[in-house]
């Protein structure tokens, strides 16, 4: 682990050109006296903000309404990451362009937390050996998440202990109420309606969690770098007709050409819903904290399948 007075000085070097080579920047980069947090996904750095916001500068690499699975650093990037006090990330390969940086980071033997660490992971439906990345899509694996946070984040110069200890408090008790709002939601879908269609396998964890059936995905993989074979539609159209699925959720970041096509395929009156899975959104687009995007899927899950 290197020296945190290195990492002052680092910092202070850093925070002078943060402003015009990150994107997607959460807090001003102009107090130099606050430790400086580089983390990779939106969703990260909204929950990291509303845990150290206050006593650290909090930046994400990746903007808003990104997919994740295909975002790649620049080089400007990738120095600033470097020189961060902590690196927070999400782990199981979500950040596929991100990856080499991360073990640059790790090789350097620098602060860095892995979300999916400290979760209980799950292999990706209906693989054997595929470990899912998308934990978020269950706020209790997210409040296992904030626990280990607060301890790497209590040793980073500069973070008080006592204000993060509040501030976790806080949060983890918004985490809890937004667990308990989804479960009344969804005990409103009756049992046989609890199928999910997805563009990708992100929503696992959920289903996990809520006592979701998932009946399979248009791209049959956790990341959406893969395809799908006409063989692999085919089979999840008669997947669709043998369940009555009700819907299919789609992502916002994503083109729903294939889901359209798979619904047509299918020859069924199915919904295509759209859902924030991947990336929060901008200012007042619907979803720009971890909390709203998590109530308003639970608001379109629920709307498309308890009639």
């Amino acid at each position: 682990m290197r020296s945190y007075a290195t990492n002052a000085g680092k910092a202070l070097a850093a925070l002078a050109v943060l402003p015009l080579i990150l994107t997607g920047c959460i807090g001003t980069a102009q107090q130099d006296d606050k430790p400086n947090i580089v983390v990779t996904t939106n969703i990260l750095a909204d929950v990291v903000q509303n845990l150290a916001g206050d006593q650290a500068e909090v930046h994400t690499l990746m903007p808003a309404n990104v997919d994740p699975h295909s975002f790649e650093i620049s080089a400007q990037q990738a120095a600033v990451l470097n020189e961060a006090d902590l690196v927070v990330s999400n782990g199981l390969n979500l950040e596929e362009g991100l990856q080499r940086q991360l073990e640059a980071v790790d090789a350097a033997g620098d602060n860095h937390f892995v979300a999916t660490d400290h979760v209980k992971v799950l292999n990706v439906s209906g693989s054997s050996d595929s470990k899912d990345p998308h934990f978020w899509t269950d706020p209790a694996r997210m409040i296992d998440v904030v626990d280990a946070l607060e301890e790497d984040l209590g040793q980073v110069p500069g973070v008080s202990k006592e204000q993060l200890q509040a501030d976790v408090l806080a949060y983890r008790s918004e985490l809890s109420g937004l667990q308990q709002q989804m479960s009344e939601s969804f005990e409103q879908i009756p049992e046989a309606s609890r199928a999910l269609v997805t563009n990708h396998h992100v929503f696992g964890y959920l289903a996990d969690s809520f006592g979701f059936r998932t009946i399979g995905a248009v791209i049959p993989s956790g990341t959406t770098l893969a395809s799908p074979s006409a063989a692999d539609l085919a089979s999840l159209a008669e997947a669709i007709r043998s369940s009555k699925v009700r819907a299919i959720f789609v992502e916002s970041a994503q083109p729903d050409k294939l889901a359209r096509a798979l619904a047509q395929e299918a020859n069924i009156d199915v919904q295509i819903v759209e859902l924030y899975s991947e990336s929060l959104t901008l200012p007042d687009e619907g979803a720009d904290s971890y909390l709203q995007m998590m109530q308003v899927n639970t608001e379109r899950i629920t709307q498309a399948l308890r009639n």
